[in-house]
């Protein structure tokens, strides 16, 4: 890439070289790499930095990016043509207006980590001189407890219509889908990821791939086990093309299921149940969590089961419940 095609946009929409050695070689011929390196150039070097070295999912890939791309375009309109040219004031003004658009805690949380991931990387490749976002504030997490599903409200929702599929391949497997959430509490990206082969049958265990790729095995009870076994036997087989591969819930047209149908197909069956805040997969994450609790489960086994890294976390997810906390009362209060 030629030095004038740095110099002349803000955002270089040429070819660009591969690796980052390459996109700083380009610019460091002008004598100001700091300055005039171009944002386009800049976001595919990052991209390559976050897959290949930092080995980050494919998700989290796309998230960094999006976050990163939206900033860069939020610094533009102030007048910033490079990495160089950002303060502190630029993160923080773009965080300002992302809160005042109403956006949750933990999304500005999530962008503002982004950003700063994006600067660590610019001073590793000496782009920058230091990194101006090291003293960006996150605002801090909401605490509020998550909805979850009562065990009425549980037990209602696996004697719906899922309860006799009968032969029917998407009702088989939206069961065993459900049934997987309830009995593990893995995240919706983990469930879509599992393989026929991760499934141990015998032991009743799943082996997920959790963030950072790291693995972990989870154990389900009997019904996840019967939901299981019928879709392999019954339902997978009618769906199953050359495109499925080893992949365990498929979509329709035989491809490995994407995280956007089962968060559809979530919310349909605890939309039916009607009188709840519970939405979606990560309700199942929360209330198997709170319900492993009530029944005496310990902290540390369920941030295991979770793959949490940080028991706080742990703790956030998995409130203890009124039922559990007045139990614990009234065993151990002198005037209960």
């Amino acid at each position: 890439m030629s030095t004038s095609a740095v110099v002349a946009g803000t955002v270089v929409a040429g070819a660009v070289a591969d690796d980052t050695a390459g996109h700083r070689a380009a610019v460091e011929a002008s004598g100001d790499a700091a300055h005039q390196f171009a944002f386009t150039a800049a976001l595919r070097a990052f991209e390559d930095y976050l897959t290949l070295e930092r080995n980050r999912s494919v998700h989290t890939i796309r998230a960094y990016l999006k976050d990163a791309r939206l900033f860069l375009m939020h610094a533009q309109k102030a007048g910033v043509t490079s990495l160089g040219q950002l303060e502190l004031r630029h993160f923080r003004s773009w965080l300002g207006v992302l809160d005042d658009a109403g956006l949750a805690r933990s999304t500005l949380a999530r962008r503002a980590a982004s950003v700063r991931t994006l600067m660590d990387w610019a001073v590793r490749e000496e782009l920058v001189p230091a990194n101006p976002a090291l003293r960006l504030r996150a605002p801090k997490r909401s605490s509020a407890l998550p909805a979850v599903l009562s065990h009425t409200q549980a037990q209602t929702l696996f004697e719906g219509p899922v309860s006799d599929a009968g032969t029917d391949a998407g009702l088989l497997q939206r069961r065993a889908i459900l049934e997987v959430l309830y009995a593990t509490g893995v995240r919706v990206g983990e469930l879509v990821g599992i393989d026929i082969d991760d499934v141990d049958t015998g032991r009743r265990t799943l082996v997920v791939t959790g963030k950072g790729d790291k693995q972990r095995t989870v154990p389900y009870g009997e019904p996840a086990g019967d939901a299981i076994e019928a879709w392999l036997r019954h339902g997978r087989p009618r769906w199953s093309t050359p495109r499925s591969g080893p992949a365990l819930f498929l979509g329709r047209r035989g491809g490995r299921i994407d995280q956007r149908t089962v968060r559809t197909q979530v919310k349909e069956a605890l939309d039916a149940l009607g009188d709840t805040a519970a939405r979606g997969p990560h309700a199942l994450r929360h209330t198997a969590a709170t319900h492993l609790l009530d029944g005496g489960a310990d902290l540390r086994a369920v941030q295991e089961l979770l793959g949490h890294s940080s028991l706080a976390t742990t703790q956030l997810y998995t409130h203890v419940s009124v039922d559990r906390l007045r139990r614990s009362y009234e065993q151990a209060h002198p005037r209960a």
